[in-house]
């Protein structure tokens, strides 16, 4: 049990936020545990509840805990760690990790390409391109949202149906081959309606990653923006000296 030290240089704050960071990584507190509420905490450690709010907050932001409006705050599930190397789907990456891959289609539509999306991929201004935007999920969790953009006449006969599976499998069964993409990451905080597709709470941490994918050949093949859940995902580079 932790004794709070109110003499220590440390807040209190930080002191309660370490403790309970140490019992996740030491497995007393294990994934979908729920947490007692704040007044419980207030109680336990005989300290204000807004003292409580600011150490669960921080192991929320942190990716320690996740709270559902309603519902309470639980340990987090452990995060999925992705190589940012070679190039592979959504849906390979879950399956490789055992879990089921889930794409629901949030919009699908065909539209001429604006400057900035031709640019992109390097076509013609209203060269027609498929619209998508996706939800990705893994055993019903939320991860990503996605908004992919490729040229029609790449894939002209793709469906919505053919959307909610994985687009890289349906190219490469109908005779395209992908050979590499570059990616760009940035951070940045959730909006309000992207908070609600992927239950988190709005301006929770999640990454950007602009994403061009290129055939064979060096044409363009897709150009997608995606945003990860900070508190789901973890990315690891590897690098090379030059």
């Amino acid at each position: 049990m932790l004794e709070i030290d109110k003499q220590s240089p440390l807040p209190i704050y930080y002191q309660i936020e370490a403790y309970l960071k140490q019992q996740i990584d030491d497995g007393l507190l294990k994934p979908g545990d729920t947490l007692p509420s704040e007044r419980e905490f207030s109680e336990q450690f005989h300290v204000s509840r807004m003292t409580i709010r600011q150490a669960i907050m921080n192991l929320v932001n942190a990716g320690y805990l996740s709270r559902q409006k309603g519902r309470g705050t639980f340990v987090a599930s452990q995060k999925i760690a992705m190589t940012l190397s070679g190039l592979t789907s959504f849906s390979e990456e879950i399956k490789h990790r055992g879990m089921r891959p889930l794409s629901r289609l949030l919009s699908y539509e065909v539209i001429p390409a604006t400057d900035r999306i031709a640019q992109q991929l390097s076509i013609p201004n209203q060269t027609p391109v498929y619209e998508m935007k996706r939800l990705r999920l893994a055993d019903d969790h939320p991860l990503a949202l996605e908004t992919a953009y490729i040229p029609v006449h790449l894939l002209p006969d793709l469906t919505q149906d053919d959307a909610t599976g994985s687009i890289y499998a349906y190219a490469e069964q109908h005779g395209l081959r992908l050979k590499n993409a570059t990616q760009t990451l940035e951070a940045r905080s959730a909006g309000p309606e992207e908070a609600k597709l992927l239950t988190i709470s709005p301006n929770a941490p999640v990454l950007l990653i602009d994403q061009r994918t290129y055939l064979e050949d060096g044409g363009m093949f897709e150009y997608s923006r995606s945003l990860f859940r900070g508190d789901s995902y973890s990315f690891t580079v590897a690098m090379d000296r030059i």
